[in-house]
């Protein structure tokens, strides 16, 4: 790779040969050096989970000029952990990427995501850091609609960057044409009937974790939820920083 162009790391948490991950390579692969490091399989859900008692190994899967691609078989975090410590001690990402994720990231998803956990974890290493995720769960799923505006970011980071401690969760609806783009905030949303019970032929009961997903501000039109309903791609400034500061008189006076 070349030290005259940036350094943009990308990592996911559909695996390594999931189309999403491989379109964002080919959309942005003229705008610098990629180093891809993502998990060897699927890891939807690990949020910012990383391995602490499973040895981890990685896998030179690709490489071209100005892209090399790893596979590991921990968790999205452990990728960026492992490409920035073997990979990037001489040379920092000037950007993080997570995804292109088959599925939406909004509302209370931004909490269980390994997609924002990659984008988590490059913007608590002060790097500009942003996840990208398409509202498809396909396999099969068409991101070509996404390419303007995924380059049109990419390139403002490249160039302006963030403030310390704020990453970008983008989610796009299903669309050929978007209706615009929203700064948005994270909506308010509940997950239930997340336990599906099963009884195995041995004896014994199983669960599966599943789901249905409820807005619980559905009128509310400044939320990402909203906005990728009607047909407006959501970006989310998101921060590190979760300290709840509105409420802190409030639990001063109560407890103190």
């Amino acid at each position: 790779m070349k030290n005259n162009r940036p350094l943009i790391l990308i990592s996911n948490d559909d695996g390594y040969h999931a189309k999403g991950i491989q379109s964002l390579i080919d959309m942005i692969g003229d705008m610098g050096d990629l180093l891809v490091c993502a998990p060897e399989s699927a890891r939807s859900g690990f949020a910012c989970a990383f391995s602490a008692t499973t040895p981890l190994r990685l896998k030179k899967r690709r490489q071209r000029e100005g892209m090399v691609m790893w596979s590991c078989n921990g968790t999205p975090i452990d990728c960026v952990k492992l490409a920035l410590d073997q990979f990037c001690r001489d040379r920092k990402p000037d950007l993080v990427i997570g995804g292109i994720n088959h599925g939406d990231n909004a509302s209370v998803n931004t909490h269980y995501s390994g997609t924002m956990g990659v984008t988590m974890e490059g913007c608590m290493k002060y790097i500009p850091s942003v996840a990208f995720s398409l509202c498809n769960y396909s396999d099969d799923a068409d991101f070509s609609a996404l390419r303007p505006l995924i380059r049109q970011i990419v390139g403002k980071l490249l160039d302006e960057g963030l403030p310390r401690g704020v990453c970008l969760n983008v989610n796009f609806p299903d669309l050929k044409e978007f209706r615009g783009v929203k700064v948005c905030r994270m909506a308010y949303g509940t997950w239930g009937n997340e336990c599906e019970k099963c009884h195995h032929p041995r004896g014994y009961d199983y669960f599966w974790m599943t789901g249905t997903y409820t807005n619980d501000e559905p009128d509310a039109e400044d939320t990402d939820n909203w906005a990728i309903n009607h047909g407006y791609v959501a970006i989310t400034p998101t921060r590190i920083d979760v300290t709840a500061y509105d409420a802190m008189e409030y639990v001063e006076k109560l407890l103190i």
